[in-house]
């Protein structure tokens, strides 16, 4: 079975205040075809974190390892948790590969500044335990007051970050993913398709 955690891309989904635009979509009808005009950051709706996103270097979105982004991963069901700590880790991320966060805030269309994230100790126990590749379902990994420092952490260490996912349809569990973000060359994120399947995916 295939879980399309993907949100679907639309011009009203929502968007990270103060930083990305409101998407624009304009379809034009050329007879033979039609065809569509796209005005959208690299950081809107379910999308990959370059590690140039938060440490300004030339590691691009284009140069991010697939070997990251597809293979085994772990669905976490937090609930209601808003914080994620490394208490509330412990214990639950032995053996996995990839992780994604599922909380209350999958299938929200409205952003929330309370949405759920990683806590700097938290970042830090996953870098610890070898993560690869951790995934939230909600607008950013970091608090939205956040200084950049749970980012930093993760992405200096070559872990990659995917955000604003839909995991509502998503049991708790072992999966295994592809999230590939646009070859988008010298860019610091790109939206990405992410899929789940209870099969290798071959």
């Amino acid at each position: 079975m295939f879980y399309d955690v993907t949100r679907a891309l639309t011009e009203d989904i929502l968007i990270f205040p103060g930083g990305d635009p409101t998407p624009v979509f304009r379809q034009e009808d050329h007879g033979e075809y039609l065809l569509s005009l796209l005005s959208l950051s690299t950081h809107t709706g379910t999308h990959i974190d370059a590690p140039s996103h938060y440490l300004k270097n030339d590691q691009s979105i284009d140069l991010v390892d697939p070997a990251s982004l597809i293979g085994r991963c772990r669905v976490l069901d937090l609930g209601e948790q808003t914080a994620i700590t490394r208490a509330d880790l412990e214990g639950q991320v032995e053996e996995a590969d990839r992780l994604l966060f599922r909380t209350w805030f999958s299938g929200e269309t409205a952003f929330d500044p309370e949405f759920p994230h990683l806590t700097l100790d938290a970042a830090s126990f996953l870098v610890e335990q070898g993560i690869s590749c951790v995934g939230i379902d909600s607008p950013s990994i970091e608090a939205y007051d956040g200084d950049g420092s749970v980012h930093r952490t993760l992405l200096r260490n070559e872990v990659a970050i995917i955000e604003l996912l839909d995991l509502s349809g998503v049991p708790e569990g072992d999966y295994y993913m592809a999230a590939l973000p646009l070859r988008l060359k010298g860019l610091d994120g790109s939206p990405a398709r992410v899929i789940l399947s209870d099969q290798p995916i071959s």
